[in-house]
């Protein structure tokens, strides 16, 4: 082997020491803040709202003493122990909802876990020494702490602006759509488009509407929408917004109501898992599917599929930097809530700024989209969806391949650092038929922002031929 390739290698090597040892230590400071903050939190939410605010630190098993003086009007969760993790099902009246809630909300295991679960197993191993031994006979636990009673109202950490609040003015609960159609609102067709993580609408209407062609414009009909908790849509702070709440709003929002037969969906991001799942759902409704940057990871065989997923997007390393941040949004309940508070609840002041110093346009309405949402929805979503659909993707593709007739195209940056490219090859191999698009130069924002126009005649290529299929 040549001694420059061996030096790539121990520079390589030593690269990913130094990364692991210095984000173990950064991450353990960040357990021990994030378990200060909850008390804080605690505080500041019955100062502010003169009651106790439910979170995810506490176990089922704390969470059933917590419940036997709670408020029985409340939803429930029954959370079934099995071996590390829980096994968790919603109790919403008289329905029940199996998988909906994903066990990485309860299981983030931090060294300072292990070492406070350490120090109780040795407090209880001496007390059984003095003890006589019983079996434990809890297997189930009701936990009313987890859900909060149905509230409208924003809470005091989030934003109070009228942007943001515009939906509790309005008599319907249904997202916000943005519509571009022909001018006779005859379109031919109709093509959905779903935004990503902490994105909302504008993602598509500020890049890629203006950027069809006058064909395109007086041919189709381009629905964006704003998901459930994101832009301008509802952001109820009852919601646990699982796959089955997104999609339904999906269906009640778009579908139902501009009585959508067939149409073409394009996705980005979190989107995509909400595109392949919708095309399992109706698949003679679907004329064609584009995915950019999706998130699916090959679960391997024995692996618990959310928390193999949340590592792999969440690796608790400091670099690079989009890697870190997606590690303290999805690891810390309390940190994210805490940025969620300083950056979304001044987002206006932020927006501000950056017109101020920079007076770009672009960079002011992706702040918009990346800031108007609230905590309660982003935790519940990253986890619910982006982790919790670690287990159902699998059937999606399997679905859109043997069961969805209609062209799928995957378009990938080259550069994306928080989906590596492995993903969208993964989504080939599980439907060979996909065309894979990888973007040299390009990450998971600026394979779209920057080269809109390219794009817009990408997709119009995509229609076109599906179409004439």
């Amino acid at each position: 082997m040549p001694s420059s390739t061996r030096l790539t290698f121990h520079s390589m090597g030593f690269s990913r020491w130094l990364n692991r040892t210095v984000g173990f230590f950064v991450f353990f400071i960040l357990d021990i803040v994030d378990f200060l903050l909850c008390f804080t939190y605690r505080t500041l939410d019955f100062f502010f709202e003169s009651e106790w605010k439910p979170c995810y630190c506490c176990p089922p098993p704390e969470a059933k003493q917590a419940a036997a003086g709670g408020n029985r009007s409340r939803k429930m969760i029954v959370s079934e122990r099995s071996g590390e993790y829980s096994k968790v099902v919603s109790l919403t009246r008289t329905k029940i909802h199996l998988d909906e809630i994903s066990d990485t909300l309860y299981s983030r295991p931090s060294l300072l876990a292990k070492l406070v679960k350490c120090f109780k197993k040795n407090a209880v191993a001496c007390s059984d020494e003095r003890s006589p031994s019983t079996k434990k006979k809890t297997s189930l636990t009701i936990n009313s702490t987890v859900v909060e009673k149905l509230q409208r109202t924003p809470r005091w950490s989030d934003c109070h602006c009228t942007f943001c609040t515009s939906w509790l003015s309005s008599s319907s609960s249904s997202l916000f759509v943005n519509v571009q159609q022909p001018k006779d609102n005859k379109a031919q067709e109709n093509v959905v488009f779903i935004h990503g993580f902490l994105s909302s609408s504008t993602f598509w209407t500020e890049t890629l509407f203006p950027n069809f062609s006058d064909s395109a414009k007086s041919n189709y009909r381009f629905l964006a929408v704003d998901l459930l908790g994101y832009g301008k849509s509802p952001k109820p702070n009852d919601s646990l917004y699982t796959l089955k709440e997104h999609l339904e709003m999906i269906e009640r929002s778009v579908i139902s109501q501009f009585r959508l037969k067939t149409f073409h969906v394009v996705a980005h991001s979190l989107g995509c898992i909400l595109a392949l799942a919708l095309a399992a759902k109706h698949p003679g409704a679907i004329k064609s599917i584009t995915l950019l940057a999706p998130p699916y990871y090959s679960v391997p065989k024995g692996v618990q599929a959310t928390q193999y997923v949340m590592r792999r997007m969440a690796p608790k390393e400091v670099w690079p930097p989009m890697a870190f941040a997606a590690s303290v949004a999805s690891w810390y309940e309390h940190l994210s809530r805490t940025v969620s508070l300083v950056l979304c609840k001044n987002h206006h002041l932020l927006e501000f700024l950056t017109k101020l110093l920079t007076r770009n346009r672009m960079r002011t309405y992706l702040i918009e989209g990346f800031l108007c949402h609230t905590h309660n929805a982003s935790w519940h979503t990253l986890h619910n969806i982006i982790f919790g659909s670690g287990s159902k993707i699998e059937s999606y593709l399997d679905h859109v391949r043997d069961n969805v007739n209609c062209d799928v195209t995957v378009f990938h940056g080259g550069r994306d650092d928080l989906i590596p490219v492995e993903c969208s090859y993964g989504v080939k191999r599980k439907v060979p038929r996909a065309r894979i698009h990888i973007v040299p130069d390009k990450d998971h924002i600026t394979i779209v922002v920057g080269r809109q126009k390219e794009f817009a005649s990408e997709l119009e290529l995509i229609w076109s031929r599906s179409t004439s299929t």
